[in-house]
């Protein structure tokens, strides 16, 4: 199993997705929505700048050669990324504003989309799926 460069490692995202898990939960046992802060800003330096710090970090603890684990999409984590990234954002900017019930809504569904893609189905990658199918009907159709 070579490695792609388009790939990411599969431990390197598990822990990318038991954090933002981590996260969520921490937030709303303490009541501290900063915590999303954490994973939020280290999202966005993943999209916007290619560097993760919490994969950067776990990559320390890989033990054998990146190309021997099971490789994920990185365009696909990407979108995933996107879709974590905003959520949180919005979680976090509703718990300033004390619109707490769309805070709740909105860190339930990063977080429970993290840890449904942990035990494996990812319903971002099903998401993107559904749209890059809709997109090529929609070509399709106009051509003929």
């Amino acid at each position: 199993m070579g490695h792609n460069p388009r790939s990411i490692p599969r431990p390197l995202v598990r822990t990318n997705q038991w954090f933002i898990v981590l996260s969520v939960v921490a937030t709303w046992i303490t009541g501290q929505s900063w915590i999303l802060l954490i994973p939020l800003i280290c999202g966005l330096l993943g999209l916007l700048f290619h560097y993760n710090p919490i994969m950067k970090w776990a990559k320390v603890f890989l033990k054998r050669p990146m190309n021997e684990y099971i490789p994920e999409d990185r365009d696909q984590q990407q979108f995933n990324q996107v879709i974590a990234v905003s959520c949180l954002t919005i979680g976090y900017i509703s718990y300033l504003l004390h619109w707490n019930i769309v805070a709740i809504i909105f860190t339930a569904m990063v977080g429970l989309a993290a840890f449904i893609a942990i035990l494996g189905f990812c319903i971002g990658c099903f998401i993107r799926f559904q749209w890059q199918q809709y997109l090529y009907r929609r070509k399709t159709e106009t051509k003929g």
